[in-house]
């Protein structure tokens, strides 16, 4: 299931002005490019559906699905994880809502700072 995120974050004022535009640094998890590869800017922010149903029904097929998307919140400078976490909140909000903050933390590896929460969505089918 492909989420339409995208098209809200990278219409959204606010978050391209801290995302950039054409590229808007918003990447499905796993396929945002890494420090020393061509491409590589921060901040930067990932999504990925951690979960996702139908709506049964037991006499109809259903006609919604839902998922919980992370998005996850990447920069080396701690002090733009709170711009930026407002800016996709409020772009975020009018289409879904949010079930979850997450706790900041700096990965192991990457020295990076990371904030994430999750963004419950439906998508009608």
């Amino acid at each position: 299931m492909i989420i339409p995120l995208f098209p809200i974050i990278s219409s959204d004022p606010a978050c391209t002005a801290l995302l950039g535009a054409a590229p808007t640094r918003f990447y499905p998890f796993g396929l945002s490019p890494q420090p020393g590869q061509s491409g590589y800017a921060e901040p930067y922010v990932t999504h990925q559906v951690i979960t996702g149903l139908p709506e049964n029904y037991i006499g109809d097929r259903p006609d919604i699905d839902s998922a919980t998307v992370q998005i996850d919140i990447w920069s080396s400078d701690p002090l733009q994880i709170d711009p930026l976490t407002t800016a996709l909140r409020d772009a975020l909000e009018p289409h879904g809502h949010i079930t979850r903050w997450g706790k900041a933390e700096r990965d192991a590896e990457t020295k990076l700072y990371r904030f994430g929460f999750d963004l419950d969505y439906w998508l009608p089918r």
